[in-house]
């Protein structure tokens, strides 16, 4: 499962060797992986497959290291709208910047493409990805009441204007 390399940006990825690409089916297995390892309600390989091959407005990045993913992130792009669906790191690669380096990476391309917006929803609980997104200018505009059903928590909801 070979990830080969995309376009660059002039930010340098966080560890050597560390590439963005397209998320494609072989990569799925350690997708899905990683997905089980974090979440309590985590996305089905079906949901995946669903994106890469039947959602037009998808896109979806992995980050690779050699033959390894690291992260990944998914988003829609509605009208000029960037709508981030899903932004996750393996555990043991956390704290090392590759959130923060795949948004920036996201968000950049998204704007070049004539995005001016992005959303997305955040679980109230989780202090570091507010934190990282307030550091991409996003702003919390409401909440979602028990957005994340099996937990029965709430969502916060973000914007930042590209």
């Amino acid at each position: 499962m070979p990830c080969s390399n995309a376009p660059g940006s002039d930010t340098d990825p966080p560890l050597e060797g560390l590439r963005l690409v397209t998320l494609r089916e072989d990569h799925l297995g350690q997708v899905v992986g990683i997905e089980q390892a974090t979440y309590r309600s985590p996305w089905e390989r079906e949901h995946f497959r669903f994106e890469i091959h039947e959602n037009r407005r998808a896109v979806n990045l992995v980050a690779c290291q050699g033959q390894v993913v690291i992260g990944y992130v998914c988003v829609w792009e509605l009208k000029g709208e960037l709508k981030i669906n899903n932004l996750t790191v393996r555990v043991d690669y956390r704290r090392r910047g590759l959130a923060r380096w795949m948004l920036g990476r996201v968000l950049d391309s998204a704007r070049e493409r004539g995005c001016t917006t992005a959303t997305l929803e955040v679980r109230a609980s989780n202090r570091a990805a507010i934190r990282l997104y307030d550091a991409h200018g996003f702003v919390k505009l409401g909440r979602r009441r028990g957005y994340y059903r099996v937990e029965s928590e709430d969502a916060i909801v973000m914007q930042a204007t590209l």
